[in-house]
């Protein structure tokens, strides 16, 4: 995607979709129109640092795509990276209407005027992994979400393979990502920015309690993704004509709590200190012990960037990020 081109982020005051409007923007790109709900949380200064031709609510934009689709121009690339993406969120009737009525209206309003669609799926569609965390799978019917953002997610992936749509957009089951951008999150941010954040004021870090005998207490593993890695590999998916379908993104590896927060303290330079907590009893039985992306669709496609290692992604964002407090374009 280096030429110029008109492009959409939905999305786009929020964490990943600004990242992408930040890397876009490396790429030279500045054409693009970004849409949000902006209400009274901060993210909007996400926004500040970043080059884009307008801004338009996420409201607005649903009206005029249903109402007068032709005032909205052409687009190259729609990036549909809008969502509400709680986990304990318990609107399940928002939920439907945000993430999956909503993205049915813009894939097939992509599809109609030719723009390249590429929209966030989400790795909490595999649930708690038993039936496997493969973007290969034919038989998505199989996979059984633990918690209502999973199922609005996974509802649009089982639509766009029903209506025959999945091998002409892009879905992107991204795994744990964190990074810069992510303050305005609140409970949902990344758990470096919490610890940050903890160490900070108390010079100590909590941890979740394992209550599986097959783990002990922060030896739970995940697929942490740095942002600017996922964006890396988004662009590189929208710039593939062959590419269509659901892809994993993730790093490939499955690291610890424990490796995960030993980091945060090392680019502090301080001491691990660590406090195991009981896990609220609502979380239990929703609990993922163990995530790890397996990206050889993605790189069947020609993607051959090594992913930034957890250690060096985290001191870049301690250091150059969160202790400084500059968001990604400062």
């Amino acid at each position: 995607m280096s030429k110029p081109q008109s492009i959409l982020v939905t999305g786009g005051a929020g964490f990943i979709g600004s990242a992408l409007v930040w890397a876009l923007n490396q790429r030279g790109q500045e054409n693009i129109v970004v849409t949000d709900r902006l209400t009274t949380d901060e993210k909007w200064k996400n926004l500040v640092a970043l080059k884009y031709a307008d801004y338009l609510d996420a409201g607005d934009l649903l009206k005029r795509i249903e109402n007068q689709p032709d005032s909205l121009g052409k687009f190259d690339a729609v990036f549909h990276l809008g969502a509400n993406s709680a986990t304990t969120e318990r609107d399940a009737g928002h939920l439907m209407s945000n993430n999956f009525e909503y993205t049915k209206v813009l894939a097939h309003w992509a599809i109609a005027t030719g723009a390249r669609f590429v929209y966030a799926s989400s790795a909490a569609t595999y649930g708690d992994g038993t039936q496997g965390m493969d973007d290969k799978m034919n038989d998505l019917t199989k996979l059984r979400p633990l918690n209502m953002y999973g199922y609005s997610k996974h509802l649009f992936d089982l639509y766009a393979q029903r209506a025959g749509i999945a091998k002409r957009i892009i879905g992107l089951k991204y795994f744990n990502v964190y990074g810069p951008n992510e303050n305005h999150k609140g409970d949902m941010r990344s758990v470096v920015n919490k610890a940050f954040d903890q160490i900070r004021a108390t010079g100590r870090v909590q941890l979740f309690k394992s209550y599986r005998p097959d783990y002990r207490d922060g030896e739970q593993q995940r697929d942490f993704l740095y942002v600017k890695d996922a964006v890396d590999m988004t662009l590189f998916l929208a710039a593939q004509p062959l590419a269509g379908g659901l892809y994993n993104l993730g790093s490939g590896e499955a690291h610890t709590w424990l490796q995960l927060v030993h980091a945060i303290f090392s680019a502090l330079g301080l001491p691990p200190q660590i406090d195991f907590i009981d896990m609220p009893e609502t979380l239990r039985e929703k609990y993922q012990y163990h995530t790890c992306a397996d990206i050889s669709k993605l790189r069947s496609l020609g993607y051959q960037q090594a992913l930034t290692p957890l250690n060096t992604a985290i001191a870049d964002y301690v250091k150059n990020h969160l202790a400084p407090g500059k968001l990604l374009g400062d």
